[in-house]
């Protein structure tokens, strides 16, 4: 006997040879059709995906984000509220550790920035080869209903 509780991914539904990829299978045709929302982002994806890959522009609209990391770490070293850092501070204050505090706060910025948009570029670039071939496989499938 089957076991009829055990959900299907998207990807097994769709190498399903029996049931689901006759083209009189509604849910077979619902399930492959695009939405005004996926041609849209289609479209959108498919003029701005160089432009979003760009490392600068990256930077650029990923910069909140990584203030987001930095801005407290900076307000936890300044607010004084471990006395004994401070302390060992005050005593080693002609080493560079202001530097180095400075430097790390900038590469967790710019690491927290960069790694931030590319995933989302990843991401965005991973749904649209999704939606492109779901586009291809729609037009297969009118193709063969005619």
């Amino acid at each position: 006997m089957p076991n009829y509780n055990k959900s299907l991914s998207y990807k097994q539904i769709k190498q399903s040879k029996t049931l689901y990829n006759s083209p009189n299978c509604i849910f077979a045709q619902i399930l492959f059709m695009l939405t005004e929302r996926d041609k849209q982002f289609i479209e959108y994806w498919s003029q701005n995906r160089d432009k979003e890959k760009k490392v600068f522009r990256q930077l650029l609209v990923g910069l909140p984000i990584g203030l987001l990391f930095v801005i407290p770490i900076v307000i936890n070293f300044s607010s004084g509220w471990y006395k004994r850092a401070n302390m060992w501070a005050r005593g080693h204050a002609d080493d560079s550790s202001g530097t180095v505090l400075i430097v790390g706060a900038l590469v967790i910025l710019v690491f927290i920035a960069i790694f931030s948009k590319r995933h989302r570029w990843e991401m965005n670039e991973q749904a649209y080869h999704e939606l492109l071939a779901k586009q291809e496989k729609e037009a297969e499938d009118a193709a063969q209903s005619f």
